[in-house]
């Protein structure tokens, strides 16, 4: 009964989301070539935003997209270079967090925020 209201003193098996670092311009061409064959993910990220990391961690809590997507994590307080140009070459305005889901080169579905993760992977896979 305890562990129900209070949670069990056992820790969580972390899970681990097979991300790539997005670190430089020249991987967004990468990408879109990518895209043609397998659905690519991008998930902007602000290190020292509260509401980012939350939604974050909801996002990884529930991924459950099988390996028919590659899923790219921007830092984009690090490389923040990088963040402008994924706004410019995919024609999405900037927000943090943000997913963009590209398939044949374009953005199919972007979200920010708690929307990040109402949009539906599986769709686009």
């Amino acid at each position: 009964m305890f562990k129900k209201l209070f949670g069990s003193s056992e820790p969580k098996e972390e899970k681990i989301l097979p991300w790539q670092a997005l670190t430089d311009v020249s991987q967004l061409d990468s990408i879109v070539k990518l895209s043609a064959t397998k659905t690519q993910l991008i998930f902007k990220h602000s290190t020292r935003c509260g509401i980012s990391s939350m939604v974050m961690k909801q996002f990884v809590s529930a991924y459950d997209v099988e390996n028919n997507v590659d899923l790219y994590y921007l830092d984009l307080l690090s490389y923040r270079d990088v963040s402008n140009e994924v706004g410019y070459k995919f024609q999405v305005m900037h927000q943090s967090p943000q997913l963009l889901v590209i398939k044949n080169g374009v953005v199919v579905a972007h979200a920010s925020h708690g929307g990040i993760n109402e949009v539906e992977l599986e769709r686009y896979v």
